[in-house]
């Protein structure tokens, strides 16, 4: 993997460790990754994953459960789509963050 700066280094360290069949908002990949504040980078982050076959940038949701971007296929329908295939627990078009929220290790 091309390095990166130290802050993407260590959202995709986090993302990584997202089981199939969970996810994590935005705000806790950030909150993981060191910087609480830094949400919207996260996002860049993750638009900017160069391997999506090891950062499964898809298990990363909005903070209410929705779609939020996905470069990959159709966009947000292909992010639902391989949630739904892990097991993603959904409530209507959102995430039951309840049942499918990563806490981290």
């Amino acid at each position: 993997m091309p390095s990166q700066p130290p802050f993407s280094a260590r959202v995709y360290a986090v993302v990584q460790g997202i089981p199939a069949g969970k996810v994590m908002t935005y705000q806790d990949v950030a909150e993981e990754a060191g910087s609480s504040r830094a949400s919207r980078a996260v996002g860049t982050a993750m638009k900017n994953n160069p391997d999506l076959s090891r950062i499964p940038c898809h298990r990363v949701v909005g903070s209410d459960g929705k779609m939020r971007g996905y470069a990959a296929g159709e966009g947000e329908v292909t992010k639902m789509q391989k949630l739904k295939a892990e097991g993603v627990a959904f409530a209507g078009e959102k995430v039951n963050l309840q049942t499918s929220r990563w806490k981290g290790a």
